[in-house]
């Protein structure tokens, strides 16, 4: 058994979403499961099954060893001791580039450093048919448990791609075809009004500071969300499903 103060937090991945997800698409990663002995449910009966099957031990804890083993985490009584995997990178991206067989569609995230925001942008890319989320490595949330929960299983599917010079990244998407569009809140074109069909990349910011001014400039063209009301902007993860819904819709067409 993988004893608590060995643990690096990272190795961990708690909540039943993000526990089931990785059973189900990266079984090779789990070393072992934690389970509160009390938690009897159908999803606890689904865990259980692929751990069978896979031959992953089981270790049957009492809630308060839990909340010990994970501070101030909503682990729901199951966590999962995971191997450790990295985030991708400018090489990961350009297989993933080269390997498609449709127009690549991106989302690029330029300063999120709050994991919850991170989860909820990969879970929402995921649904969209994203085919990678770039971030870059510096002032920038990473694969967190608190962002593997959050995403409630996105973060085993949707390739997560950090880069060390964001903008050299998007020189280099410019140079593959790929059209860049900013959200901002300056910009003077609505969304819907854009055309989001072809090769295309999302770039967004930070709530509140937005993208930072190299990453703005390096973007082919920014557009806004019309706001109706007295808000001025929206949570980022909010922003970013709002557009890339927008871009499922015109790309289904």
């Amino acid at each position: 058994m993988v004893r608590k103060n060995s643990l690096d937090e990272s190795d961990v991945v708690h909540g039943a979403h993000a526990v089931a997800a990785v059973l189900r698409h990266k079984p090779e990663r789990v070393i072992e499961l934690w389970i509160n002995k009390k938690r009897t449910d159908s999803r606890v009966d689904e865990i259980l099954e692929i751990a069978h099957v896979r031959n992953i031990p089981v270790h049957y804890i009492d809630r308060a060893e839990m909340d010990e083993r994970l501070p101030d985490a909503n682990h729901q009584g199951i966590a999962a001791v995971c191997r450790s995997i990295a985030a991708g990178n400018e090489n990961d991206l350009q297989k993933i580039l080269d390997g498609l067989d449709e127009p690549p569609f991106l989302l690029i995230l330029d300063g999120v450093t709050d994991p919850h925001n991170l989860g909820a942008c990969l879970r929402s890319a995921d649904a969209a048919g994203v085919h990678a989320v770039i971030a870059p490595k510096d002032r920038a949330a990473s694969l967190t448990p608190v962002a593997r929960k959050a995403a409630s299983g996105a973060a085993e599917t949707m390739p997560f791609i950090m880069v060390t010079n964001l903008a050299r990244t998007m020189r280099k998407l410019k140079k593959d075809g790929i059209w860049l569009m900013g959200l901002s809140g300056d910009a003077t074109s609505e969304l819907y009004s854009a055309d989001l069909k072809g090769p295309l990349a999302m770039v967004l910011g930070a709530e509140g500071k937005g993208m930072r001014r190299l990453t703005s400039e390096e973007c082919d063209y920014l557009v806004k969300i019309p706001m109706l009301g007295s808000v001025e902007s929206l949570n980022v993860s909010v922003a970013a499903g709002v557009c890339l819904f927008d871009a499922v819709r015109q790309r289904s067409n």
